[in-house]
């Protein structure tokens, strides 16, 4: 006797929706569990690292310049608050909410490594754009940091939730190119500890004040 395998495939189906799970066909459409839980434990590890090097410093540590030319502390994290607040909102506006392009899915293959290894070496130093330059935006280093945890945690939480393609979706970087959102998160984690190891740089300076 033949029997129909449809009914089972059917129940299946809805069992997975009513256990919040995803069939086969769906989880194709999203990132894995590992690229999930990766993003979020470097973001988390990250975001650690940026406060820890801005907790406790004073007035005079703060502004601190080693040279006229090179940023503060408070220069350098503002810069990292502005540009993950940028990319945070990129990401979950203009990027997602454009119509999937899989068949760009090539030209980003790859760049995962290449964010996690090249974006925080500082031996080659870039230019930062001009709306991302400091300029004095928050008034206090409270601020800077509370605004910074605020748009990371969201970025946390929807790596954790999200059920959407972040690897179809994707916009241009100016030296890496094609890149999908997934990455693009990904390089938040990297800018802040790329511009992390240069707060570190300037606390190590022989004339950061004591105090």
């Amino acid at each position: 006797m033949k029997t129909s395998f449809l009914p089972l495939l059917v129940v299946a189906a809805f069992a997975a929706t009513c256990l919040g799970q995803t069939t086969p066909a769906e989880e194709s459409k999203t990132i894995t569990k590992d690229e999930r839980d990766r993003a979020i434990a470097y973001l988390k590890e990250t975001q650690q690292e940026f406060v820890t090097a801005v907790d406790g410093l004073t007035e005079a540590q703060w502004k601190f310049k080693a040279s006229p030319e090179r940023w503060s502390i408070a220069e350098t994290a503002e810069h990292i608050a502005l540009t993950e607040d940028r990319i945070w909102k990129m990401v979950n506006g203009k990027m997602m909410k454009s119509p999937p392009t899989p068949e760009k899915r090539a030209e980003a293959a790859g760049k995962d490594e290449m964010i996690l290894k090249a974006i925080p070496d500082r031996s080659t130093k870039v230019q930062a754009p001009e709306q991302l330059q400091p300029t004095g935006k928050w008034e206090t280093p409270a601020a800077i940091v509370q605004d910074f945890q605020k748009t990371r945690a969201q970025e946390i939480s929807y790596l954790a939730e999200t059920q959407e393609d972040l690897r179809s979706h994707f916009e241009e970087h100016p030296l890496l190119k094609t890149m999908d959102a997934y990455q693009w998160l990904l390089l938040n984690g990297a800018h802040g500890k790329r511009h992390t190891a240069q707060i570190i740089e300037v606390k190590a300076d022989p004339n950061f004040p004591k105090s």
